[in-house]
C-alpha cells in the first residue's frame, strides 16, 4: 500500500480518466477525494466501488474552472482527512470546432475548465504542500497539447497551456520538495474521444505506431507512478501514454 497515510484529490473524477485514477490511488492505499461538476450520481458510484474494496473516498462537487469552488475544494480535502499529499489536475472537456465557425463562448469555457482550473486548484494545493514541504501534483494533458489536432484550437491551447504550466511551476516549488508532472494522453477510450467523429477516430488510430487506443487504467497507472515517492526525482516532465502517437 504505498499511498497508505497519503490524501489524494483528483478533479473531474466521476468517470473516464478521473476516475480510473481515483480507483488506482485508492487501491494503493490513498484516501481520495473524488471531484465532479454535474454527475453526482456517477461519483457516488466511484466511492462505493472504493468502500467496497475497502478504500476511504468521499465525492464533492466543484466547478473548478470557478476559483472560489476550487478553493473551497482544496479547502474541504484538507479539512476532511487533514492533509493533502497529491493533486490530480483531471478536469477537462472538449467543444470542437473549426475556428472559422468557433464561437467565443466555446473557446473561453474550454479555457477555462481545462486550463484554468489547473490554476485555480494547484494555487491553494502548492500552499498547503510547500508549508508540509511535501506533495505530488500531476496534470493530466494531451497529445493534443503537443502535436495539435484539426478542429481543436481550443482544445490544443488549453493542453499546450498546462505543459506550460507543469514545467514553470514545477521550477518555482522544487526545493519544498513538491514536483509537479504531467501525463500527455493520446487516444485513450473515453467519452471524450468516443465523441470524435469515426473517420478522425480511424485517422488517429493510424498514427499510432502501436495500432490500437489506450486505456483509462493506463493513464491511471502512470500518474501512480509520477505520484509516488519512486517518482521523487521526476519533476517538470511529460510523460507521454499515446502509443508513440506524438514520438519525437
Amino acid at each position: 500500500m504505498p499511498f497508505e497515510g497519503k490524501v489524494a484529490l483528483v478533479t473531474g473524477a466521476s468517470r473516464g480518466i478521473g476516475r480510473a485514477i481515483a480507483l488506482e490511488l485508492a487501491r494503493r492505499g490513498a484516501r481520495v477525494i473524488v471531484n465532479y461538476q454535474s454527475s453526482a450520481a456517477a461519483a457516488e458510484a466511484v466511492v462505493a466501488e472504493i468502500q467496497s474494496d475497502g478504500g476511504t473516498a468521499v465525492a464533492r462537487q466543484a466547478d473548478v474552472g470557478q476559483t472560489a469552488q476550487a478553493d473551497a475544494l482544496v479547502k474541504f480535502a484538507i479539512e476532511t482527512y487533514g492533509d493533502l499529499h497529491i493533486l490530480v489536475n483531471n478536469a477537462g472537456i472538449t467543444r470542437d470546432g473549426l475556428i472559422l465557425t468557433m464561437s467565443e463562448a466555446d473557446w473561453d469555457s474550454v479555457l477555462q475548465t481545462n486550463l484554468k482550473s489547473t490554476f485555480n486548484c494547484s494555487k491553494p494545493a502548492v500552499r498547503h504542500m510547500i508549508r508540509k514541504r511535501y506533495g505530488r501534483i500531476v496534470n493530466i494533458t494531451s497529445v493534443s497539447g503537443q502535436i495539435g489536432n484539426p478542429g481543436q484550437t481550443n482544445y490544443s491551447a488549453s493542453k499546450a497551456g498546462q505543459i506550460g504550466f507543469t514545467k514553470s511551476l514545477a521550477r518555482e516549488v522544487a526545493s519544498r520538495n513538491v514536483t509537479v508532472n504531467a501525463i500527455a494522453a493520446g487516444y485513450i477510450e473515453t467519452e471524450i474521444w468516443n465523441s470524435v467523429p469515426e473517420a478522425a477516430r480511424e485517422a488517429m488510430l493510424a498514427m499510432i505506431p502501436l495500432g490500437r487506443r489506450g486505456a483509462p487504467q493506463d493513464i491511471a497507472q502512470a500518474a501512480a507512478f509520477l505520484a509516488s515517492d519512486e517518482a521523487g526525482y521526476i519533476t517538470g516532465h511529460v510523460l507521454a501514454v499515446d502509443g508513440g502517437m506524438a514520438m519525437a
